[in-house]
């Protein structure tokens, strides 16, 4: 555990206790969440080994729910652009077939703007 720096410290002693004080800090609150959410607060499991089992188990659920939301994101977006790339597809094909001459050729404006897709 990291101790506050005295006052006799030098400059490169004082920064590396706040480093592993920012380090901690930084630390303590997924802790926390092992403990409130995915029952580490108590261990039913016998022994050291039990110990490290319930520690494993606990960042592995920590671990897989991260990826689980990441997953989610991940596909909500590609859900969403391939609605609206099958939508624009749609919308350009009928704005096209709307703006055709009655001999057929299409309209110098439209046909400048939608032919770079």
């Amino acid at each position: 555990m990291p101790k506050k720096a005295l006052k006799r410290d030098n400059r490169y002693q004082r920064d590396k206790k706040r480093k592993l004080c920012k380090r901690r800090a930084a630390i303590e609150p997924i802790i926390g969440h092992l403990k409130s959410d995915f029952r580490l607060s108590r261990n039913l499991l016998k022994g050291q080994v039990g110990d490290e089992i319930n520690v494993l188990m606990a960042a592995c659920a920590w671990n897989l729910k991260k990826w689980l939301v990441i997953a989610t994101i991940f596909l909500f977006w590609q859900k969403l652009g391939l609605f609206f790339v099958k939508y624009l597809r749609f919308l350009r094909y009928w704005i096209k077939s709307s703006f055709v001459d009655l001999d057929g050729w299409k309209n110098g404006w439209f046909w400048f703007v939608w032919s770079g897709f």
